[in-house]
């Protein structure tokens, strides 16, 4: 199968994306996330305000197979959520780079991008999951 890898967005290993602009990061599913879920039928989102650390479960993302879990990417805090998800979760899945993004957050340590992964490293990881 031929996932989406957009470039101008960061990922983490455990198959979320951020696109950072300034100190603001949007927040979503990768599109290979969203295929092992399959149809998504309910997001259960954050308060805008709470602030969390990085790696923190920070949202539940339930499908039709399984519940998996959105961890912050970066540290810092909730300054937006998706409330379209709460009437069309399916989002997710027709647009898990565009409309079907989750969570913006404010990070507060800028230090913590190094950790996240280019295009091409979680290309890398995607292929080492499926061998």
């Amino acid at each position: 199968m031929d996932y989406k890898f957009p470039n101008d967005l960061k990922y983490t290993v455990t198959h979320e994306w951020i696109r950072i602009e300034d100190s603001v990061g949007t927040v979503g599913i990768t599109d290979y996330a969203q295929h092992q879920l399959g149809d998504i039928v309910f997001v259960e989102l954050p308060e805008v305000g709470m602030v969390f650390e990085k790696g923190s479960n920070v949202a539940e993302i339930e499908s039709v197979k399984a519940v998996g879990d959105l961890l912050m990417p970066l540290s810092g805090e909730i300054i937006d959520i998706n409330e379209n998800l709460a009437d069309n979760p399916g989002i997710v899945n027709s647009s898990p780079f565009g409309t079907g993004w989750i969570i913006r957050i404010k990070f507060s340590h800028p230090s913590e991008m190094d950790e996240l992964l280019s295009t091409e490293k979680y290309k890398e990881r995607i292929q080492n999951e499926k061998t």
